[in-house]
């Protein structure tokens, strides 16, 4: 938005005229174009373009799209609650599906998977109170950690806590036979230091390290670990 529209928006919101945000579209070329469609299908508007033989001019309110909420900042737009049909949503997210599937170029692929995850992926709000401004801010700062270590999870996976991966990991040794001695001592020190955070953990519980750690190698679960607060 430039010139004479951006203009006459800036005169309109500083008059109270209407409460009015003026967006960069995403993306380029043919994908912007795209990317606008699925936004007007998200939040149950039209997109206005000359390609699809509707003018500015013709526009009327009920071409809009609608959401509960929709949150601007320097970098982002987040929608929230479009008022989209499921249906519609849908079978947008199917067209896209069946893109992905016969593409055969992989920067395609990348964009249409971020595309997909945009409309099926959902936002959630959370909302934090507290007492006190400092209270605030540190239960801000616990949720925004349990974010970031939520994301990381879904983009990276997750294993077992409580030092039982280090425990896990002493198989990748069992078939590591060097001919230097020294080099075969340096590699039973690994698998020795491997055990320690959980035997540490385990000790510090008052239970007896070495049997829990014997009882984790045997267990066929790799995900069991030993829970210091409930001593299971």
């Amino acid at each position: 938005v430039e010139g004479e529209a951006l203009a006459t928006l800036v005169v309109n919101k500083l008059r109270g005229t209407i409460q009015v945000c003026a967006v960069k579209a995403p993306g380029f070329g043919d994908r912007r174009k795209a990317m606008l469609e699925d936004i007007a299908v998200l939040t149950g508007g039209k997109l206005i373009s000359e390609d699809l033989g509707i003018k500015l001019e013709s526009v009327k309110v009920e071409d809009l799209g609608r959401a509960k909420k929709i949150t601007i900042d320097k970098d982002n737009t987040t929608i929230v609650e479009g008022g989209g049909k499921g249906t519609d949503i849908q079978a947008r997210v199917n067209i896209i599906r069946s893109q992905i599937e016969n593409t055969t170029s992989d920067y395609d692929r990348e964009k249409l998977q971020e595309r997909l995850a945009k409309l099926v992926g959902g936002v959630a709000v959370i909302k934090v109170g507290a007492a006190t401004e400092t209270e605030l801010k540190e239960k801000k700062a616990r949720v925004e950690d349990a974010m970031h270590a939520t994301r990381a999870a879904v983009e990276e996976g997750i294993v077992p806590g409580g030092g039982v991966t280090f425990v896990r990991a002493q198989k990748a040794l069992e078939s590591l036979k060097l001919e230097e001695q020294d080099e075969q001592t340096g590699v039973s020190i690994i698998r020795r230091a491997l055990e320690e955070p959980l035997r540490q953990i385990v000790n510090n519980a008052g239970r007896e390290g070495a049997v829990i750690i014997e009882h984790i190698k045997a267990e066929k679960n790799l995900s069991i670990g030993f829970n210091a607060q409930t001593e299971q």
